[in-house]
């Protein structure tokens, strides 16, 4: 009987012996390469993890003591260990989430999936912990790339200011986040060494001396002051001491007595502590660790022996904006590019190994990230940040404040806009427009297809005087869907033959064929419409209030949240222009959405074809019907 099948809750691991354990990791690698074959998902972060978890199980007694992962796509080894063992639905609806979830169990305390907050997390709790006098304890698990991050380093701030505080930090080292880790940080964490035992001399040394009349204190103050260079002397001094806090390690992370030893050292111990651990993500499977891109970060569904890909999925929008990218680096020798530790995922690879001297990756930084490309932007070039759009949120008070009024030209390429869908509720890209509308001169672009991610990129970047955004979805894109003609700087996608059209339909982005579908089905109801895509959705052109202005009835459709979005942004310029038109906008609602596949997210909020064209039906009828009652009140009323 297979020891992982035996496995229902934590404890279970503790009537296993050292050769049982190392049985059971290899148990979980075949289980996670199996499953995660069929599904898809976070594979070589979790192949990497797999002793780090079962010790840190083995050691803490989770959920009484808080077990905390970020960014939490390492955490499918704490699911298996905490009795989730049913992975034939990973990441979709109605099966497991891809980070850990409230929902799914007790021993799932934060759902976080935005790097470098665990640390934040852990000294809130640590704080609540001693306030309420309670002996739980708090173990922090982050990895070398969360590191990179501004909110992990203002939380050790805070953390290492308690020395009397217990809470445990394990560093996760395995020199990547998605692609290499890069940076200073990552430079300092390949020369650390312990200096524990240099931390026990100093105790029994400082016992010694006290007990000593009159010149012992005055030896150990000597000593003490002597501290730095000794630990110099004997190993490299480490950040994280300077900090105040003590370190461990580093521990080979598939050593699982050294990993608990060093963990049950680091809790036995009254104050915050450091446990350095070197991993190696994707180990035991040779097509990952042969993966020098990211070592199988995330992927879609494979051949568990080959590690290829079952089917290829096509073009997809991601790609098409990396290929226009070169093309303009050609071009324009001012053209940089700005990664937050997201080379590949955001489709700069391939600008990078042909123009290796414009892109900077900043680290899961993003703030920062954003404020490097203001001051880019103001030395003379013209930078390109391309972040998925949920981590820009990150940066909002830099884009406003730094970017904006400075009035600096830097473009933002927002991948993985609107419903993502299976990464679950902080993935889904569905703020962008919403927050981004009140950021004064800055200019939004929603492309619906290829041709357009191509052409409104090249627009983008030939602003020099205000922050651009360029949005667009995940996955594939679709064909071309070609525009009539165009009116101002929109593109007409349909129109309807008659005078005096029943509805002006709005088509923000990638809902364009979605949008074009309605319109048939509403004119099979004789409800005549006129399809327009807005291409530049901020600010709203000038030529809309006229063009709604030939219409009964405005119906915005966008891939973002209805508050604050494209359509209150349009509702607004149509009453500043006087249009009394009613309008109706459709999009996500505001709550965090379940993880299922995006089209099943679409069809749970009601944003698809026959929904919103049965609602446009309705209103449309409506207004007939007011209409008709205005005008036998006005017959009944000259019969008066």
């Amino acid at each position: 009987m297979p020891l992982l099948t035996r496995i229902r809750g934590p404890r279970d691991l503790d009537r296993l012996n050292l050769e049982e354990l190392n049985q059971l990791a290899e148990e979980i690698r075949s289980f996670l390469v199996e499953a995660v074959s069929k599904t898809g998902g976070h594979l070589g972060p979790n192949l990497g993890v797999v002793e780090l978890t079962i010790a840190l199980h083995r050691v803490f007694d989770s959920p009484r003591d808080k077990v905390l992962w970020d960014t939490g796509h390492q955490s499918y080894v704490h699911k298996l260990l905490t009795g989730r063992q049913d992975f034939s639905k990973l990441k979709m609806k109605g099966g497991l989430s891809g980070y850990p979830s409230q929902a799914e169990s007790e021993h799932d305390v934060i759902e976080n999936s935005h790097a470098s907050t665990v640390l934040g997390w852990a000294d809130g709790i640590a704080k609540a912990n001693q306030i309420l006098e309670r002996d739980d304890h708090v173990v922090a698990v982050i990895g070398d790339g969360a590191l990179t991050g501004g909110m992990a380093w203002e939380a050790l701030n805070n953390i290492a200011d308690a020395k009397d505080r217990p809470l445990v930090i394990v560093v996760n080292d395995n020199e990547r986040s998605y692609a290499p880790t890069i940076g200073g940080l990552a430079n300092h964490l390949a020369t650390l060494r312990t200096t524990d035992g240099y931390e026990r001399f100093l105790a029994r040394t400082k016992e010694v001396l006290e007990r000593t009349p009159v010149v012992g204190q005055a030896l150990y103050d000597t000593l003490h002051g002597a501290k730095k260079g000794l630990k110099d002397f004997i190993a490299p001094q480490g950040m994280f001491e300077d900090l105040g806090l003590k370190y461990v390690g580093p521990i080979d992370g598939h050593d699982l007595e050294a990993l608990e030893s060093a963990l049950a050292k680091a809790k036995r111990f009254g104050g915050p502590v450091i446990v350095h651990c070197l991993t190696e993500k994707g180990r035991g499977y040779q097509p990952a660790l042969q993966d020098e891109a990211d070592r199988f970060h995330a992927v879609g569904k494979i051949h568990p022996d080959t590690g290829l890909p079952i089917a290829s999925s096509g073009a997809d929008w991601t790609s098409v904006f990396g290929e226009e990218m070169v093309k303009l680096g050609e071009e324009r020798e001012d053209i940089v590019a700005i990664t937050a530790a997201m080379l590949q995922p955001v489709g700069l690879d391939k600008f990078a190994k042909r123009f290796p001297k414009r892109v900077y990756d900043v680290g899961i930084a993003e703030q920062h990230g954003a404020v490097s490309a203001a001051g880019l932007a103001t030395g003379g070039v013209h930078p390109v940040f391309a972040v998925y759009a949920t981590f820009l949120n990150r940066a909002f008070d830099q884009v406003l404040m730094d970017v904006a009024l400075h009035k600096c030209g830097v473009t933002f390429v927002l991948d993985r806009a609107g419903v993502t869908g299976t990464d679950g509720a902080s993935h889904n890209g569905m703020w962008d427009m919403s927050i981004l509308q009140v950021v004064p001169g800055l200019r939004l672009a929603a492309p619906r297809d290829a041709d357009q991610v191509r052409a409104q990129l090249r627009e983008a970047v030939a602003v020099d005087d205000a922050p651009t955004v360029v949005r667009f979805s995940k996955g594939a894109v679709g064909p071309a869907v070609p525009a009539v003609r165009r009116v101002g700087g929109m593109d007409v996608l349909r129109e309807p033959g008659t005078d005096r059209p029943d509805v002006l339909l709005v088509s923000v982005g990638a809902l364009a064929p979605m949008c074009l579908e309605i319109a048939g089905l509403l004119d099979k109801q004789g409800i005549s419409t006129t399809v327009v895509d807005p291409r530049w959705v901020k600010p709203v052109d000038e030529a809309m209030a006229p063009l709604a202005e030939q219409h009964r009835v405005v119906v915005t459709v966008e891939d973002n949240s209805r508050v604050g979005g494209v359509g209150s942004a349009i509702a607004q310029a149509l009453r500043d222009a006087g249009v009394d038109v009613p309008l109706r906008d459709f999009g996500i609602p505001p709550r965090f959405l379940d993880h299922a596949s995006r089209a099943e997210v679409l069809a749970e909020i009601g944003l698809t074809a026959p929904d919103i064209a049965r609602q446009v039906t309705g209103l449309v009828a409506r207004l007939d019907g007011r209409y008709e009652r205005s005008a036998a009140d006005a017959v009944e009323s000259a019969r008066d």
